[in-house]
């Protein structure tokens, strides 16, 4: 939890989002719980949810439903959803999946090199990629309103380009 809170005072001092809509998604490589790799760039050509979540976030719990309701969806229509964990304890993490289970994929990057990557600001932070591989949204944490948001800028990415 104290490393937690360590990053968000080291994100809270930075500018927002620098990542704008509209640049490439950063690529990424990380494991599964199985230690299965995940590549960004296996998922070309699909609309992803990049949601960056930690055991400690109350707002992540409030989230991983949404997400996950997402991903049921419209999957179908060429959503995937990943939720990339920042802990630096896989089992803190693994705890956090066990009370909210969800379908979509996880992969861990307790370096935190991907979240610099994204200029993450504050857990959870959202990242909606079109097809084209841009940004469409980064969404910075998660209220009620959020939901609506989410889904707005997945159903616009997903009518983009559509096969």
């Amino acid at each position: 939890m104290r490393q937690g809170w360590l990053l968000l005072g080291i994100l809270a001092a930075s500018p927002v989002f620098a990542l704008e809509p509209g640049q490439p998604a950063p690529a990424f490589t990380l494991a599964r719980a199985d230690g299965a790799k995940l590549e960004l760039a296996t998922l070309a050509g699909r609309v992803v949810l990049v949601d960056f979540w930690a055991s400690w976030c109350a707002p992540c719990r409030r989230s991983f439903p949404a997400l996950d309701a997402l991903q049921k969806k419209y999957a179908s229509q060429g959503l995937s959803v990943v939720g990339i964990n920042v802990d630096t304890e896989r089992d803190a993490a693994l705890r956090f999946l066990a009370a909210v289970p969800v379908g979509f994929a996880i992969v861990f990057d307790p370096d935190g090199t991907t979240p610099t990557r994204y200029e993450v600001k504050a857990m959870p932070s959202s990242y909606v990629i079109g097809r084209d591989g841009k940004l469409k949204l980064a969404n910075l944490g998660f209220h009620a309103k959020d939901e609506a948001k989410l889904e707005a800028a997945v159903q616009a990415a997903l009518a983009e380009h559509a096969p």
